[in-house]
């Protein structure tokens, strides 16, 4: 199993006991460094108390089951109002909402196309940018997120 799953599994019921959601897990190496980060959701924002409060309340049981071999940096961070969508459920929850599409190889000139989520179905991703519709198989897009617009 994954380290990602496996923390995704006995985090979860203690972040939602905590009055927030889990919206994802990462293990990562950044430099020479590694990572693992639990990124939380609730009604209303993530605040720097509910990191706390769920950071402690996760630590222990991180020294417990000791699913990593390597040392780690834990940090718990708030999902941000610019947040990566990945799963079914996340395109689901925010179509109609402006995304920010990033692609492995330029699409007309551009790695980068800001626009308007309308359609996800087996990772293939239909937006809306201006008022052409077009459709991105999951093989060309890196990155999918959340766009704030001011």
């Amino acid at each position: 199993m994954k380290v990602t799953d496996l923390v995704t599994e006995f985090a979860k019921p203690i972040v939602e006991q905590l009055g927030c959601s889990l919206w994802d897990v990462e293990y990562v190496r950044e430099g020479a460094e590694r990572y693992l980060r639990l990124y939380i959701d609730k009604d209303g924002g993530v605040d720097i108390d509910d990191c706390e409060k769920i950071h402690r309340a996760i630590d222990p049981i991180l020294d417990e089951k000791d699913p990593i071999s390597e040392s780690y940096h834990f940090e718990v961070c708030s999902a941000g109002i610019e947040r990566t969508l990945k799963r079914p459920a996340d395109f689901a929850q925010f179509m109609g909402s402006p995304i920010l599409v990033k692609l492995y190889r330029p699409r007309n000139g551009l790695k980068e196309i800001p626009c308007v989520l309308r359609g996800y179905e087996d990772g293939k991703l239909t937006v809306e940018a201006g008022k052409e519709t077009i459709c991105f198989e999951k093989s060309e897009v890196a990155l999918v997120r959340l766009r704030v617009e001011f």
